[in-house]
């Protein structure tokens, strides 16, 4: 039996049934078309799947769409103005913060709340902001220098 939400999604509206068991990872990808989130572990431990909720980053895998039932959520689709990169996207870009992608939009949407709390981090507090999401291919330099550039532009 499924249960009504509304949900703010990007600055779009959405009034869905779900069922009761299902993540907001999956409401988010399966019933909206949001695929920018990834679902990687499903524990919480990688962070691919972080979103913003009512201006909070959530692992979307621990959440259930019930849960975000009367809130705001942003998704790495939802940072972006339009076809112009926001400016954590840009320094991903720029400093080359990714290899094979699949944790950039948790990483993205990491950064893009640390640095709505603290618009000018200090490397450690950048590699602190990070922590709950987790990179194989990089080494975390370049995403922290990605971060950094982001900072500097937002500035």
């Amino acid at each position: 039996m499924g249960v009504p939400i509304k949900v703010q999604v990007n600055g779009k509206t959405y009034e869905r049934t779900v069922e009761p068991r299902t993540l907001l990872v999956h409401f988010l990808r399966e019933e909206l078309g949001l695929t920018g989130t990834n679902v990687g572990c499903e524990t919480s431990l990688c962070g691919a799947c972080t979103v913003m909720v009512d201006g909070k980053t959530v692992k979307s895998c621990t959440q259930l769409a019930l849960q975000a039932d009367g809130s705001s959520v942003t998704t790495i689709e939802g940072i972006a103005d339009g076809d112009r990169l926001s400016a954590v996207q840009e320094g991903f870009w720029e400093k080359h913060g990714l290899q094979c992608g699949y944790c950039t939009p948790g990483m993205i949407m990491a950064a893009t709340h640390l640095l709505s709390e603290n618009p000018k981090p200090s490397e450690a507090e950048i590699r602190a902001g990070l922590k709950g999401n987790l990179c194989r291919c990089t080494g975390y330099h370049n995403i922290v220098e990605a971060v950094k550039y982001a900072a500097a532009k937002m500035a």
